[in-house]
Parts: C-alpha cells; sequence; structure tokens
C-alpha cells in the first residue's frame, strides 16, 4: 500500500508545482498561455529526470505528462483550447528536459555518448522556453498617418518637466501608424492624415467642432474616446488646466452625429467584444446593456465611439510598464482593439481567463485531472511495467536481500 501511494506521490507532485508555479505568471496577465508554465516544466521536469532514471523510464516519461493540468487549465479558464503551437511547445519542453537531464545522470558504459544527447535535449529545451513565446511587435513598412488630438499624457509629462515621453500605448501604435499630434482641428486638412484618435480633448470652440465635423464628412475616419467619469492618475491639483477633463466636452458634437448615451458603469469592467478580444474599461459609459463600441457612417466617412478613455491608460492593459511591445505582457487586447479600429491589425490569438468562478473550476479540474493521471500511471507502471517501476526489495528465505529492478 505504502509502495502504491509512493508511486502515486511520484507521478502526481512534479505536475502539480509545475500548475502551481506557472499559476503566478498567468495571474499577472490573465492570460490562458501555455507557454507561462514553460520554465516551471523546464526546472521541475529536469530535476525529475536527475532523480527518477533508476526507477524506471515509463515511471519519467508518465511524470511528464503531469504537466497537461496547465492545459487543462488554460483550456477551462478561457473557455477555449489552448493555442496548439503553444500546448506542443510545453509538451516539449517538459519531455525534452525530463529526458535530457535523466540521459546527463546516466551512468551506463555509453555515458559518454548518452551525456551529449542529454545536453542537446536539455539545450533544446531551454531553447523553446526562451524563444518559443517570443513575440515582440516589430514595425510594419506601410504605416498611415492618425492624427492624435489628446487632453490626456500621451507624448508629455502633465506637468511639462520631463520633455516628450510616448505613452505605452502610443508605442505600440507606432508600429502599425505614423502618429502626428496636433493641438488645433483646423490642422486636419493640412496633415493629410485619414484618421484621427480625439481622446479626451479639451474644450472645443464651435469653429474647431466644425473643422472635425467637416473633416469627417470628406472621408475621414475618426475614433472618439469620450469619457463621462475619467479616472486617469494625475498629480495635478484639480482645476490645474493642464489636466485631461473629467468629463467628456464633446457632447455637442456627439448629438449632432445622431449617438445615442447609455448608462455609466462606474469601477473597472473586464469587457469581452463579440470576438472574444478583451479591454479593461474604467467608469464607461455604454452603448446599450450590451454593447460598449458604437459606429456610424457620416457623409463620406465614419465614426467610431466608445465612452471611456481611460482603456488606453496602460495600468488598465499592460502588467510590465518596461515592456509595452510585448503581447505576453498585456492583461487586456487594449492595444490591438484601437489599432483594429483605427484601420490596422496586430498579429495574434491571445486567449483570456474569465471571471473569478471559471478560474476556480479550471484549478480544481486541473488538480482532479493530474491526480487522475498519476493514479493511473501508478496502476500501469505496476502491472505493465513491473521490471521498470519502483525499484523493489526482495528478501530470500535464507535472510539475505538482493536489490532488483
Amino acid at each position: 500500500m505504502m509502495a502504491a501511494l509512493k508511486r502515486v506521490l511520484i507521478l502526481w507532485l512534479p505536475g502539480l508545482a509545475v500548475l502551481l508555479a506557472g499559476l503566478q505568471r498567468a495571474f499577472l496577465t490573465g492570460q490562458a498561455d501555455p507557454w507561462d508554465w514553460a520554465l516551471p516544466a523546464l526546472l521541475v521536469m529536469a530535476a525529475m529526470g536527475l532523480v527518477l532514471p533508476r526507477r524506471g523510464w515509463p515511471l519519467l516519461a508518465w511524470t511528464t505528462g503531469g504537466v497537461a493540468s496547465a492545459l487543462i487549465l488554460c483550456g477551462v479558464a478561457a473557455g477555449r483550447w489552448p493555442d496548439p503551437v503553444a500546448a506542443i511547445g510545453l509538451l516539449a519542453v517538459a519531455l525534452s528536459s525530463a529526458f535530457g537531464a535523466a540521459l546527463v545522470r546516466d551512468v551506463s558504459r555509453r555515458r559518454a555518448t548518452r551525456t551529449a544527447g542529454g545536453m542537446v535535449l536539455l539545450a533544446l529545451a531551454a531553447l523553446l522556453a526562451w524563444r518559443g513565446p517570443a513575440r515582440s511587435l516589430e514595425p510594419v513598412a506601410d504605416r498611415p498617418t492618425v492624427a492624435v488630438i489628446t487632453a490626456l499624457p500621451l507624448f508629455w509629462d502633465e506637468k511639462g518637466q520631463a520633455g516628450r515621453a510616448d505613452a505605452a500605448i502610443v508605442t505600440v501604435l507606432r508600429t502599425r501608424f505614423t502618429i502626428q499630434p496636433i493641438d488645433d482641428p483646423a490642422q486636419l486638412d493640412q496633415s493629410r492624415a485619414r484618421l484621427l484618435l480625439l481622446a479626451q480633448p479639451r474644450a472645443m470652440t464651435p469653429e474647431a467642432l466644425v473643422a472635425v465635423d467637416r473633416w469627417v464628412r470628406g472621408g475621414g475616419k475618426a475614433l472618439v474616446l469620450a469619457d463621462p467619469l475619467l479616472r486617469w492618475p494625475s498629480d495635478l491639483p484639480m482645476g490645474d488646466r493642464r489636466r485631461a477633463p473629467s468629463v467628456s466636452l464633446l457632447e455637442p458634437l456627439l448629438h449632432h452625429w445622431g449617438f445615442a448615451f447609455g448608462p455609466v458603469e462606474t469601477g473597472e469592467r473586464r469587457w469581452f467584444l463579440p470576438d472574444d478580444t478583451l479591454v479593461t474599461v474604467s467608469g464607461a459609459q455604454r452603448a446599450s446593456e450590451a454593447d460598449l463600441v458604437q459606429r456610424k457612417r457620416i457623409g463620406r466617412g465614419e465614426v467610431v465611439l466608445l465612452g471611456d478613455a481611460d482603456l488606453i491608460d496602460d495600468r488598465l492593459w499592460l502588467a510590465d510598464p518596461a515592456r509595452p511591445l510585448d503581447p505576453r505582457l498585456w492583461s487586456a487586447d487594449t492595444p490591438a482593439r484601437v489599432a483594429h479600429w483605427l484601420g490596422a491589425a496586430v498579429p495574434g490569438d491571445r486567449r483570456w481567463m474569465r471571471e473569478g468562478p471559471a478560474v476556480i473550476a479550471a484549478v480544481r479540474w486541473a488538480i482532479l485531472a493530474g491526480m487522475g493521471w498519476a493514479i493511473l500511471g501508478a496502476l500501469l507502471i505496476q502491472r505493465v511495467w513491473p521490471r521498470n517501476g519502483m525499484r523493489t526489495k526482495k528478501v530470500y528465505p535464507e535472510g539475505g536481500a538482493r536489490k532488483s529492478r
């Protein structure tokens, strides 16, 4: 009985350790990405490869299957199958590191050959864990011009002390567009830009509103972020003219275009769009109970309206402010959606964990699946591969003892 329990624990605990170690990175971003478990799989399975070879290769092989618990967690938490390439990559990391370490640990007569092979497998596992998930954004060659009118600190320090500094969202957008900030809507015609990001601007004169309307009706496309309850953090005191307005001042223009306004939702919310992409909003004004985005044809142009400007604040979509170009560190699809609304594409099909109950269920099913896998493996190894399972000790009648496989 104790031997069977020991065999189950040997098969279950490594996979459980990998599962729990990868959760920290997964919870940091909210992405259901199998690559988040690659480094724990590399380290834990390499350790198993050093410990288990003398207990039998089938036991070691079955142990590596425990990393499938992470794939189950990803699938249940996101409600979608994990990315196939990432899933295969995680399993390859586990197998390569486990068997690579086992070959390095080998003490047979062919030790030199096996050690070399083991080093190759370990190098492959390390390369996969390091470069497999790499997806940093690179600038594209053809980048249309986007004019930007905003009071938000997207291009400068709000106190005017640190000089020019792009916000994280601008850094990402520059890989797909030529960004041209302008102060006066009258400059739109001169800019030759056919795209406009109008994000929580300061109060505009009637002439400025007419200039925006004329530009859109002439064939321009505008993405408008009009926030009724701006929560963008600021060190400036209330009433300071350098602060972005706390409420949208675009209502006259939006009413003129025929947009309807829905309820304002206080607090932050992770909002899944119809195509399963995710944005995080704060104090947003919805188009309706179910819609966040409104679209209208205005003359020969088009307007896309969102009742929230906080969503482009990097604190709502980026886990590491120093690496905005790495989509694996995004906590929402916001940059990709902003680019999409402006007419460009950002590659990558990110899968996101749903809300708390789904994540709790995913962790539970992952642990149960890992335990079931370990119990099944223990039974198979005992009955099908008894000579390659746990080391046993056979006691002979004369009282001597001899170790056997």
